[in-house]
């Protein structure tokens, strides 16, 4: 059995264990959310579509997934 070190990062104000070097792109496919009806923050930073992939989580980051809802 191979044991994993996680690390502890802030998902929507919510601790939230995870993989050190884990993409905010991979977060979005764990959490199962569309990425076109999300808006992910990241450190206080809006972080585009393109950039998810090689943003790499570091314990302590702040993370905030926001879920974009039509209506009318």
């Amino acid at each position: 059995m191979m044991l994993t070190d996680y690390i502890l990062i802030q998902l929507n104000g919510k601790p939230f264990n995870c993989i050190p070097g884990i993409s905010l792109r991979d977060i979005i496919l764990y959490l199962d959310l569309d990425f076109s009806s999300v808006v992910i923050e990241y450190n206080s930073e809006i972080i585009e579509k393109c950039d998810l992939s090689k943003t790499k989580v570091t314990a302590g980051d702040k993370i905030e997934v926001v879920t974009i809802v039509g209506g009318g």
